[in-house]
């Protein structure tokens, strides 16, 4: 409860092995949080179901059950039946996803400002108000960059990267890669520009044969020549290499970067540092994927594939150590479609609270250009609707149900006292006040800097209809199951089968 908006406090986990994480997510705590009761578990799947299809929303879901359940205690004291009430709540979940379809409002894909303020509410409910505005531009340029016209969004083409380096305001977006390795001999170049870039999977280091065999020789003289053919085979791709190096760096202003998915031996290494060529070894699959798409060019299986039209293009490659980690940073290519978070931290709680955060702000800036459609935030749909629900829908429903309305109508003002009540504000005095302002038709949520209504278009708070939708969809069912339930017994053997 305490979590909820951008004013909600922070929580601290400590695990079994005292090991510590601070974190605001919903989701996380829900995640880590040992819960016994089969009630409130039964509350955290459903939550946590709802960040995986949105990426946000859980703290909302869990407190508009946690609502739902209350207001119902109260008919339920009076010796109303839960199934009244049920039946209450499926009527205004019903009308209430009506009025959300009705209230959302439309955006265009390029409204870079809008995606801004959709980014900024989703990460200042993660992290302070200041770390959150700068991270909001990263962010945004991340997902536009790898935005394709008509193909779905990849976040997974956004590579969050960490460093235990500087302070989190130091977190930038590189358009372009951050490899988690560097190159492999002392006299490779550490810092070049104006680079081609060879994104190859070629074994450049001796191999076994695959099947049982033996080498008979006679002589010392048959076993150098052996061991000389061995190398030969090496040898000749390296060299291969290198003349395409001489074709494409024409002058002394061009380099060359080789990122081998495979092995380079040490006679390799040398022979690529002596043509001043920066080799990389066992790169990840997923990092060559997104080098091909930050670069351009293709990916090479042979030494036979090797020319000019396969390489890739950087503006600068260089090399970064901090302790004993290696970090090859891939930067200034013409048209990325992939990019690369660098979150920096002075310690381990702040770069897991800032990757939470923006995991979130990702999925975020997403749900808005898939749904092409965001809701006013600030509490102004929860009031809007809760009105919506008491002027219309009782109206249009006769019998013990508007029971249930009027229980679910209330319940949903119970997020704008939240957030009121973590703001450090009187909540009846909010919600009274919030009645008003809407009561005048006008579209009204709850600012909490001077704790007054305002329009929270003018404050640029906005939130995905997506997760409004799925936390509508989900949260009356699971309160309606909980109502049902009048006995908890437990289990026998056989239900574990």
């Amino acid at each position: 409860k305490t979590n909820l908006g951008p004013k909600g406090t922070i929580k601290m986990l400590v695990g079994g092995a005292g090991d510590i994480k601070l974190t605001k997510d919903g989701n996380v705590l829900l995640r880590e949080m040992q819960i016994q009761n089969p009630t409130a578990v039964m509350i955290a799947r459903a939550a946590v179901a709802q960040d995986d299809i949105t990426g946000d929303g859980t703290t909302s879901t869990v407190l508009l059950i946690g609502e739902l359940m209350k207001q119902a205690e109260r008919y339920l004291s009076e010796g109303v039946h839960p199934r009244v009430i049920s039946e209450g709540y499926e009527v205004a979940k019903r009308a209430a996803v009506e009025f959300l379809k009705d209230y959302k409002e439309d955006v265009g894909a390029e409204d870079r400002e809008t995606l801004h303020c959709v980014a900024r509410t989703s990460l200042r409910t993660k992290l302070r108000e200041q770390l959150a505005d700068q991270l909001t531009d990263a962010v945004v340029d991340a997902v536009l960059t790898i935005k394709k016209p008509d193909q779905p969004i990849d976040l997974h083409m956004v590579e969050i990267m960490t460093m235990r380096h500087k302070l989190s305001s130091d977190t930038k977006l590189i358009r372009g890669l951050v490899l988690d390795h560097g190159a492999r001999h002392p006299d490779m170049p550490k810092i070049m520009e104006n680079v081609f870039v060879l994104n190859c999977n070629i074994s450049l280091e001796y191999e076994k044969s695959e099947v049982n065999s033996g080498f008979f020789y006679s002589s010392a003289e048959q076993r150098e020549k052996l061991v000389a053919a061995e190398r030969a085979v090496t040898d000749e791709k390296v060299q291969r290499i290198i003349q395409l190096k001489r074709q494409v760096c024409t002058d002394s202003n061009s380099s060359f970067l080789v990122v081998n998915q495979k092995g380079i031996d040490l006679q390799s290494l040398d022979l690529l540092a002596k043509e001043g060529i920066m080799a990389l070894r066992r790169a990840k699959k997923r990092n060559m994927e997104r080098l091909q798409l930050a670069c351009g060019g293709l990916t090479i299986n042979s030494v036979e594939e090797l020319e000019p039209a396969c390489l890739g293009k950087a503006g600068k490659v260089y090399e970064h150590i901090l302790g004993e980690e290696k970090y090859t940073f891939v930067e200034d290519v013409a048209n990325p479609t992939s990019c690369t978070i660098l979150i920096k931290g002075p310690n381990d709680h702040t770069i897991a609270q800032l990757k939470d955060a923006v995991r979130d702000g990702l999925r975020a800036v997403k749900n808005c250009l898939d749904d092409e459609a965001l809701v006013p935030g600030a509490g102004a749909f929860e009031v809007a609707c809760a009105a919506h629900l008491r002027e219309h829908t009782m109206k249009k429903v006769s019998g013990k149900s508007k029971i249930g309305i009027e229980a679910f109508a209330e319940a949903l003002m119970g997020i704008p006292k939240i957030l009121a009540e973590n703001s450090g504000h009187d909540p009846q005095e909010t919600v009274i006040a919030l009645a008003e302002e809407q009561a005048d038709g006008l579209c009204v949520g709850f600012d909490i800097s001077s704790g007054l209504p305002n329009d929270p278009h003018l404050s640029g708070i906005y939130d995905n209809y997506i997760v409004k939708r799925q936390v509508l969809q989900s949260a009356p069912v699971i309160a309606s199951q909980l109502l049902l339930v009048d006995e908890v017994l437990r289990a026998g053997i056989q239900m574990r089968r």
